[in-house]
């Protein structure tokens, strides 16, 4: 039980970590609408110089951008040692231990990534660098559900609820998000699979529905809210995504010209990929608290069938064992 104690210092580290994590995705998106992630041809230098010798904020464009995101890489860095140590050092749990030095090696892994799609000057790597961010950011919010208050005593479903559909809507949602997540880098880094990225968003959009309507019916706030959430995320992205074609692509009932690179579209076309990731994250949180919710189930279910079998051995014997007892002792 001591192991399993909420330590809230931990937990508050493993949000900030999470949170300061999405300072290089949305600047990383920022890179991939400017198309500046060639801005320097080197790394981990800088036009030469070092990361903090480099006068960043005398630059301009896609250098200022792309060094930004460099600098926000390395501030998630220092920020991941941080709750690496805090795990290793807080936390007795072996397996969560390993989990906070897991994200160290997933952002040293991402950085090492998007140096070699410099160096090679790969846009397949780009893609890469894109989808593995979603990833490492969806494992980071994973730690902090984890580290949560409500992981080790997570609530009892209402009598007669049952998470049949759920646990398989919860596995389906996320593997067609990240189709949907794949597709759409196909489509910003190479140019390709636009139409169908478009179709396979009706069908996480059906996912997501259905998901939150069986969520809904458990009753159960802990499973309610991040279906919610989820819905509503998918909302902004069919809008943003509806705006975003616009921006790209003009619409001529109304007299819209595309302009490529304007403000608007750059803003659009960052927000529809980062909303995306935060759809993944949600899908994969409530996979996981569904999960949690059902291995309690069984882990105290086994306890409390293994007690009343041994009450109704040992009732059982005692009855057979009595009589004779007994009438030994009468005689």
């Amino acid at each position: 039980m001591r192991s399993a104690r909420f330590r809230p210092l931990l937990f508050g580290l493993a949000v900030v970590t999470a949170a300061t994590a999405l300072l290089p995705i949305v600047v990383g998106a920022l890179v991939t609408s400017h198309k500046a992630g060639m801005a320097f041809p080197d790394w981990p230098t800088s036009d030469g110089q070092g990361m903090f010798a480099y006068p960043w904020l005398k630059s301009a464009g896609d250098k200022f951008i792309e060094h930004g995101h460099r600098l926000a890489g390395i501030l998630i860095g220092c920020v991941s040692i941080v709750f690496a140590a805090a795990c290793f050092t807080l936390e007795p749990r072996r397996w969560v231990r390993w989990c906070g030095g897991g994200v160290l090696l997933a952002v040293i892994t991402q950085g090492l990534l998007g140096g070699g799609r410099v160096l090679a000057d790969a846009r397949a790597l780009a893609m890469v660098h894109g989808a593995t961010a979603a990833l490492v950011f969806t494992f980071m919010s994973s730690v902090a559900l984890v580290l949560g208050r409500n992981w080790n005593q997570p609530p009892v479903l209402p009598a007669g609820r049952r998470l049949g559909a759920l646990k398989i809507l919860v596995v389906l949602t996320p593997l067609v998000l990240m189709l949907q997540y794949g597709l759409g880098g196909l489509v910003r880094h190479l140019g390709t699979a636009l139409y169908a990225h478009v179709g396979t968003a009706f069908l996480a959009l059906g996912c997501i529905l259905a998901t939150l309507f069986v969520a809904h019916r458990t009753r159960t706030s802990w499973l309610r809210r991040p279906a919610w959430l989820l819905a509503a995320a998918a909302l902004a992205q069919v809008l943003l995504g509806a705006a975003g074609w616009v921006a790209k692509f003009g619409y001529a009932p109304w007299g819209y010209v595309a302009v490529e690179r304007s403000p608007l579209q750059i803003t659009l076309l960052t927000s529809h990929t980062v909303v995306g990731m935060l759809l993944v994250m949600l899908s994969i949180n409530l996979f996981l608290r569904v999960t949690r919710i059902e291995w309690c189930r069984r882990a105290t279910g086994r306890p409390v069938e293994r007690a009343a079998t041994s009450v109704a051995a040992s009732v059982l014997v005692s009855n057979v064992l009595a009589p004779p007892v007994l009438e030994g002792s009468l005689r």
